[in-house]
């Protein structure tokens, strides 16, 4: 993502991202709406400063020079991470869809084009709530966006969609959450491709050396989820291939790994329930990080899949909580990723989660590109 002397063409790259909003998002619905004039005149200012000065040229100064990305909602805009994005010279082109009032399981009549359809699938939500940022990248209109996971809105369509998703551990970057379980995250076509935002939004610049393999536990299931076979095959089919490319070392003779079913306490701590409620809540929190840390402390590396199920139908799942296996790290606050793990049989994507310890994006990020770059062979 960083800018060099032969590519650095910040006008180029706009129009390009512009012209294909203008031919997918029609039929996906990703964008609310689409700052056509001002991403134009942005990446020309950016044109003139990078002609003038050769250290900028350079990609000392702007980074990110001309580099289209998309915000989520209406209020993206004025994030932390948009604002740390556009600082380092990458250029805004419109807010993505999420679900409006009522519409609890899709997202309905916020893009400019009505509902947010799945890329793979138009019969299929492509998950939610960051549903137009995962769309706008699967689809190639924009190489990076912004979201937000209060209980796996940045890994569920990230999954869903095809591409990679990352959530930042809680209260790392400003989040106007005031119950503490929703943080920053960003959706793009790959880690490599994010990597941008870890360098110029958390403001982390070294390489961490990550030992390879990284020793791994997989759980498909956390001990309480009721994972779809399909979802659990092609997982389970992305996990062996890592152990066997040497990116990760599974531990198959400890116990299996499992947490207490966080779902009361989610909803407990959302809803900021008092007196027993809460005590029980609190009770699930407190095991649930010790063992966390407890697995951590001997090794760096959770796999599970992202989503129990694969992308339903704009009618919603029922009383299936696509969230089972996200919003656990939600409550504890460890960041997670999702990168793509292949299909299932009608053609829907699925993820494989990735979570580390709290504050090890940069691990938990290199880990994921040699992940992907395994997967891809």
């Amino acid at each position: 993502m960083s800018a060099s002397p032969e590519s650095v063409e910040p006008a180029a790259s706009v129009r390009e991202s512009l012209a294909r909003i203008g031919r997918h998002d029609p039929a996906l619905g990703a964008f609310l709406d689409v700052w056509d004039e001002e991403a134009r005149a942005r990446a020309a200012a950016l044109d003139r400063t990078v002609r003038a000065d050769l250290s900028v040229r350079a990609g000392r100064e702007l980074p990110l020079a001309g580099l289209p990305f998309a915000v989520k909602g209406p209020s993206g805009i004025r994030s932390y991470a948009a604002g740390r994005l556009i600082a380092a010279g990458a250029v805004p082109v419109g807010s993505t869809a999420v679900p409006g009032p009522g519409t609890y399981w899709q997202t309905w009549g916020l893009g400019r084009h009505g509902r947010t359809v799945n890329p793979y699938r138009a019969d299929r939500t492509p998950g939610g709530s960051s549903a137009g940022s995962a769309v706008a990248v699967a689809a190639g209109m924009v190489p990076l966006a912004t979201g937000s996971d209060g209980a796996g809105s940045v890994r569920i369509p990230a999954a869903w969609c095809g591409v990679f998703g990352l959530k930042t551990t809680n209260g790392l970057l400003p989040s106007p959450d005031r119950t503490g379980l929703a943080s920053a995250g960003v959706l793009a076509g790959s880690a490599a491709q994010a990597r941008g935002f870890l360098r110029w939004v958390l403001g982390s610049h070294e390489e961490p050396a990550v030992p390879v393999p990284v020793p791994a536990v997989y759980a498909p299931d956390l001990g309480f989820a009721e994972v779809d076979p399909q979802v659990a095959a092609v997982v389970r089919a992305a996990v062996d291939p890592l152990a066997a490319a040497g990116v990760i070392r599974l531990d198959a003779r400890r116990p299996p790994f499992t947490l207490l079913d966080p779902c009361e306490t989610w909803k407990a701590i959302r809803g900021g329930a008092r007196d027993a409620a809460a005590a029980r809540a609190a009770e699930v929190r407190a095991e649930n990080n010790r063992r966390l840390d407890a697995l951590f402390a001997r090794t760096p590396l959770l796999l599970t899949p992202a989503t129990p199920n694969r992308p339903h139908g704009h009618e919603g799942p029922g009383e299936l909580y696509s969230t089972a296996l996200t919003w656990a790290f939600n409550v504890s606050g460890h960041p997670a990723a999702s990168i793509p793990a292949g299909f299932t049989a009608d053609g829907c994507p699925v993820g494989l989660q990735l979570v580390t310890e709290r504050r090890t994006e940069a691990a938990l990020l290199t880990v994921a590109e040699a992940a992907e770059a395994a997967l891809a062979r």
